[in-house]
């Protein structure tokens, strides 16, 4: 359907009084929304008397305040039982005191022990040099360097929970 001159006046009308190119395109009939929107823009229909708002309260009321809670009563903390299977702690690294090795980055072999001595930028730079028995270091040098994996703290359900209150 075209725009006929009583289209077009009855569009300049219902735009004036705010409904939208939607409420008008039905009233209209045979129009699509952006039909009636693009006819607005084309006849430069900026202006409107009231826009088409759906009708909402200005003023929510608050919400109720939460209840405050009561101070709670200062906890003692227990630390948690130890697991009576549980390995015994392992014994403390021991380091050893570095001295000068015995091979450079030129005389390095293959199943000599990699481990650096002394700071890489300064000529005194050494490598262990030991004969390498785990990967590529020596026993020593491998406590060292492979640590074991500890073991993960049990978390109890107090403990959970109390965790859980700090995000609610």
């Amino acid at each position: 359907m075209g725009w006929t001159d009583e289209r077009v006046e009855l569009l300049k009308k219902l735009w004036q009084d705010g409904l939208s190119a939607s409420q008008i395109a039905k009233q209209l009939g045979g129009v699509t929304r952006n039909a009636v929107i693009g006819k607005v823009h084309r006849l430069g229909l900026s202006g409107r008397a009231a826009p088409s708002k759906p009708a909402r309260p200005v003023f929510k009321a608050p919400r109720p305040a939460r209840p405050a809670s009561a101070p709670a009563a200062p906890r003692r903390i227990v630390p948690p039982p130890l697991a009576t299977g549980a390995p015994p702690p392992h014994p403390p690294v021991r380091y050893l005191d570095e001295t000068p090795g015995a091979a450079t980055v030129l005389t390095l072999g293959a199943h000599m022990c990699k481990w650096p001595i002394g700071d890489p930028s300064s000529d005194d730079f050494t490598f262990c040099g030991r004969r390498a028995s785990v990967g590529p270091y020596c026993v020593e040098h491998a406590r060292v360097a492979y640590q074991p994996a500890q073991t993960k703290k049990r978390t109890s359900a107090n403990e959970l929970a109390r965790s859980l209150r700090r995000y609610i």
